[in-house]
């Protein structure tokens, strides 16, 4: 009966949200109205006790499964827009330009951040031998010494090797951690060769264009649909946030925590001064893309934030299409500023006293910078984001692997923002590839390559 009666609130805040939604003209408005039913809600159960392990299921049908639209169209979404982008394209040469630019912003905040996360780290003066390991922690340090051996061989040349499909079917059906990359790879090998089959036959290479267009048109209105989901989907995840947080290890390792989200509140203060130099609004650009980072925040998911990412970077950013796809793919597996860039660092840091190690060593802090922009490029070739990250950065430095199991009572809560800021410095590297490549040409060719009008209300 409880369940029914759980539910039955449930189905009446979707509905009130819908009805707001249908009379809004605003996708952001509906979002944040999502997000605080989603809190209320989920704090009126966490206060009362309730039981939820029935409930939470038909939550998660909600929540979970937008995550999973956003997740299935990402895939298509990147390969045609990026195949239309390079298919429209005179200069080939422009490609790796946008390629240059992006990752080189990705990698320079990624090395930025973890200096961010190092200071602040020895600021707050975390030390691992102040925190007591229970069973939950010492299983999750011994998980990450086992999985140690999956990154014992990464190579530089294994990792570009990686990037590289065997299987067009395989990448799409994204098997591996790399696949996202490989679809660019995919879709800018296709591009070119409708390039050179227009440019010799034009004819024929009319009509790949105008399929192309057809396709992307398809995938557009798709992608249009979901994107309308948002506001639901944000309902269901935060509930889900609220009534499964742990507030007794958060109480526990506040100190901590407390210390990652002032790092990572940092970071976006400084992708907002990036964001000035390029002769924007920081206030503006993140009041644009705030629908995003919420999304963010609550799905814990870099690559399925892309597609909102895409969205915001053309229709709210004003971004040149290809830009904004390279740079919403990139940054989903290379350069993470939070995962890769303030997490690894800062357990750096805290492990640092229990080797003697003394932790505002100039240059202890320069090699934790210097692994942590390489492990931010490797992390793409092996998956498993900042626990890679972490294993990465902890293994090169000989640091031991089970005192990062420490912290995973409140890694949700960690993961959450980490995400939040590695989706902001994707969007911050598409604006910089934009202000750096788009000049008043190639600005207007980039924007004929899709000049079709994706707003989502």
């Amino acid at each position: 009966m409880l369940v029914v009666i759980l539910l039955a609130v449930f189905i009446a805040l979707l509905f009130g949200l819908w009805r707001f939604h249908r009379n809004s003209n605003s996708l952001s408005h509906s979002v944040f109205l999502g997000l605080f039913l989603g809190v209320a809600y989920g704090l009126v159960l966490s206060v009362l006790q309730i039981n939820i392990d029935e409930f939470l299921p038909w939550v998660n049908i909600v929540g979970n499964g937008y995550v999973n639209l956003l997740k299935m169209i990402a895939m298509p979404l990147v390969f045609i827009s990026i195949l239309a982008a390079i298919a429209r394209l005179e200069k080939a040469a422009m490609i790796g330009s946008m390629s240059f630019w992006i990752i080189s912003t990705l990698l320079i905040t990624t090395g930025i951040a973890a200096l961010d996360g190092a200071i602040i780290a020895n600021i707050f003066q975390l030390d691992a031998s102040s925190i007591v390991a229970g069973e939950m922690e010492i299983a999750r340090g011994q998980s990450m010494i086992e999985r140690s051996g999956d990154i014992a061989d990464l190579t530089i040349p294994g990792l570009i090797l990686s990037f590289i499909p065997t299987s067009i079917g395989g990448t799409f059906a994204e098997l591996a951690s790399t696949s996202m990359i490989s679809a660019v790879v995919v879709a800018s090998l296709l591009g070119f060769a409708a390039l050179t089959v227009n440019k010799n036959d034009p004819e024929k290479g009319g009509l790949i264009i105008r399929g192309i267009d057809v396709l992307q048109t398809w995938v557009m209105e798709l992608v249009r649909f979901i994107i309308r989901l948002t506001p639901y989907g944000i309902l269901a995840l935060m509930i889900k946030v609220i009534v499964t947080t742990d507030a007794t290890a958060i109480w526990q390792l506040a100190k901590f925590l407390i210390a990652s989200y002032v790092a990572l509140f940092i970071m976006l203060i400084v992708h907002a001064l990036i964001i000035m130099l390029t002769g924007r609004s920081p206030v503006a650009h993140f009041k644009k893309i705030a629908p995003v980072l919420t999304f963010a925040f609550t799905s814990r998911s870099s690559a399925a934030t892309i597609p909102l990412n895409i969205d915001a970077q053309v229709n709210k950013l004003g971004i040149a299409k290809p830009i904004a796809n390279f740079s919403a793919s990139f940054g989903a597996t290379i350069g993470q500023n939070g995962c890769a860039g303030v997490y690894p660092a800062m357990l750096a840091m805290m492990i640092a006293p229990t080797m003697g190690i003394d932790p505002w060593s100039i240059s202890f802090i320069a090699s934790v910078v210097g692994v942590a922009m390489i492990a931010s490029f490797g992390v793409a070739g092996v998956g498993g984001g900042a626990t890679f990250a972490a294993i990465i950065v902890l293994s090169t430095l000989g640091m031991p692997l089970e005192l990062a199991g420490l912290l995973i009572s409140i890694e949700p809560l960690i993961d959450m923002m980490r995400t939040l800021v590695n989706v902001s410095g994707s969007i911050t590297s598409g604006v910089v590839g934009n202000k750096i490549l788009g000049n008043k040409t190639q600005a207007e060719h980039f924007n004929k390559v899709d000049n079709e009008s994706t707003q989502y209300s």
